[in-house]
């Protein structure tokens, strides 16, 4: 081969070389990134998790409470009606438990139904900001 060519295909080889280095390099760091950005997707994932169970938790420690409540209230009323002298007096006191029972029962409700929603915006904030970060990432 003569000198000019070989010089040439030194080059080319050099060039090659460099190139498929670079392209190594890129790959091996998108593999890297993609390692840490999966290891992050695992920590929110454990994060929301460990949030929803403190959160079902509370859950059912209220319900066992307004349960036991409800339970004592209700033996409480047991022993007003069967103390009643009249029929009246026994509608009457059955009408005043009754509605007390339905507006304790919806506010429990309603305060049970808000614990679920700020431990479900809480609970998906960590995966939210995983899905986020992988728009800002991975953004074409």
């Amino acid at each position: 081969m003569s000198k000019p060519a070989t010089k040439k295909a030194e080059k080319i080889a050099v060039e090659t070389q460099k190139t498929t280095e670079e392209g190594v390099e890129k790959m091996n760091k998108g593999i890297e990134n993609t390692a840490v950005f999966g290891q992050g997707n695992v920590e929110a994932a454990i994060t929301s998790s460990k949030i929803a169970t403190k959160a079902v938790e509370s859950m059912g420690a209220a319900m066992t409470a307004y349960s036991k409540k409800s339970y004592a209230d209700s033996m409480a009323a047991a022993k007003e009606l069967a103390a009643c002298k009249s029929v009246g007096e026994f509608v009457e006191k059955q009408t005043e438990f009754g509605k007390i029972s339905i507006e304790g029962f919806v506010a429990e409700a309603t305060r049970l139904n808000e614990i679920y929603a700020a431990a479900a915006k809480e609970a998906f904030a960590p995966l939210n900001a995983r899905f986020t970060a992988s728009l800002k990432d991975y953004a074409v």
